[in-house]
């Protein structure tokens, strides 16, 4: 078993990355700047109060553990955001100081501008309305940091895997998912898959050292929710 710490470990993703863990007999730190708001309590969790911006808790946060989690997420916003690339440059500072070398962080399909815009056969208000508002506006400030930190994290040194799920949206329990290296074309994925997936990454070496996509097939959101979610920015 393993001992692994969650970052981003009280937003959508990382709770559900925090409870699959521990099912799954693993020992788990989360890290989460609101210790008294997190839902969980197990025998084998610790929740730990920290803030990413501040480098001498993410090294005591990172000491010890085998395997680090990245499901950082914050809102959408047209100002500037910065918690992606500097939390997990501290992140990797961390790891490197500890000797830890796997690392599995989340980023988002919409991030690399080389796919950003790909067809993916979503329909003409999903493809030429909705994805524009998302990725132009809404995440433009969002998927430049993202950026940002998987350019850091790929001129690490470490075993890492920068997971690239699609449109998130919430599914009672994992489901029936595809991965591949890079992209794919499917436009959605389910919390519980991704959290999943990235257990799965952490418990080995798959797509080390590069991107993998993850998309749920057996079941989709309705577009309406998924605007819905995304205006209220949930992570």
């Amino acid at each position: 078993m393993l001992n692994i710490v969650v970052f981003g470990a009280n937003g959508g993703t990382g709770r559900l990355l925090v409870r699959q863990a521990l099912d799954a007999g693993h020992t788990v730190t989360a890290v989460t700047r609101h210790q008294d708001a997190f839902p969980i309590a197990h025998e084998n969790l610790t929740v730990l109060a920290a803030d990413v911006y501040d480098p001498n808790a993410v090294d005591s946060a990172v000491a010890g553990h085998d395997v680090v989690l990245s499901a950082l997420g914050v809102p959408y916003g047209r100002k500037p955001i910065s918690v992606y690339s500097t939390g997990v440059a501290n992140i990797i500072t961390a790891m490197d100081r500890h000797g830890i070398r796997r690392l599995v962080c989340v980023s988002s399909s919409a991030t690399d501008p080389a796919t950003r815009y790909h067809d993916t056969g979503g329909g003409f208000f999903f493809e030429k309305v909705l994805k524009p508002i998302i990725t132009k506006t809404m995440g433009k400030e969002l998927y430049a940091d993202m950026l940002r930190m998987e350019q850091l994290v790929q001129q690490s040194d470490l075993e890492f895997t920068i997971v690239r799920p699609s449109g998130l949206f919430e599914t009672p329990g994992v489901t029936e998912y595809v991965d591949a290296a890079i992209e794919l074309p499917e436009r959605f994925t389910s919390r519980a898959d991704l959290a999943a997936f990235m257990m799965r990454l952490g418990e080995g070496t798959e797509y080390s050292r590069t991107s993998a996509a993850v998309a749920t097939v057996s079941t989709h959101p309705r577009v309406i929710d998924l605007i819905r979610q995304e205006a209220l920015g949930r992570s």
